[in-house]
């Protein structure tokens, strides 16, 4: 339950970010590469989808995870599809349950884990929003805390070299906090738009 409420916390967070975006931001740089804020959103919002249906047992189906062109009142469809997910992880026995989630492969992930990768998903993508909007972002300690020890576990290999990879090769530890070596741990920094997703 502890992980649920972080990723809880974490989760609004973006939501708070997201209902500052205008049209107009849509075509900013982002710092997943190759990705606008049109394109993260997209992304942002089938995955909260995708994970909801995964905790009640509905995730092997591909066509959940394909992101859909965004509507009209952006900010309207992320934050209903956050309360999907939130309310999906609230629902009982999901951290025991096996989550099909097919970038992780064709074997169920046990629920505890996939919650916790959604979880450093989104503390980073909240930070990946603010950036493209030029906004500070500064998540609480104890979320940062939380999500190191995942991210550390991350392997840092070839494989986030390949196209589609979800982070860049981790850059060099600036020294400047926790949250900042988390960000080089996956690759971002910040003042930048260009390193990985």
């Amino acid at each position: 339950m502890h992980m649920i409420k972080l990723d809880e916390r974490a989760v609004r967070a973006t939501v708070t970010v997201v209902a500052g975006i205008s049209p107009d931001d849509l075509p900013r740089p982002t710092p997943c590469a190759g990705w606008d804020l049109a394109t993260l959103l997209a992304h942002m919002t089938v995955q909260h989808r995708g994970f909801a249906a995964a905790a009640a047992g509905r995730g092997a189906d591909p066509a959940i995870w394909v992101p859909v062109p965004l509507g009209a009142d952006v900010a309207a469809d992320y934050a209903a599809a956050a309360e999907e997910v939130i309310s999906a992880f609230a629902a009982p026995g999901v951290p025991d349950s096996g989550f099909d989630v097919p970038e992780f492969g064709t074997r169920p992930v046990p629920g505890h884990l996939a919650i916790g990768f959604h979880f450093v998903d989104y503390l980073v993508h909240g930070w990946d929003v603010a950036a493209a909007l030029g906004s500070p972002y500064e998540p609480d300690a104890d979320l940062v805390e939380a999500a190191l020890p995942i991210v550390e576990a991350v392997p840092d290999d070839e494989r986030r070299l390949q196209p589609g990879a979800p982070f860049a090769p981790a850059l060099p530890d600036p020294g400047t906090g926790p949250f900042d070596r988390l960000l080089a741990l996956l690759g971002r920094r910040r003042g930048s738009v260009t390193p990985g997703r």
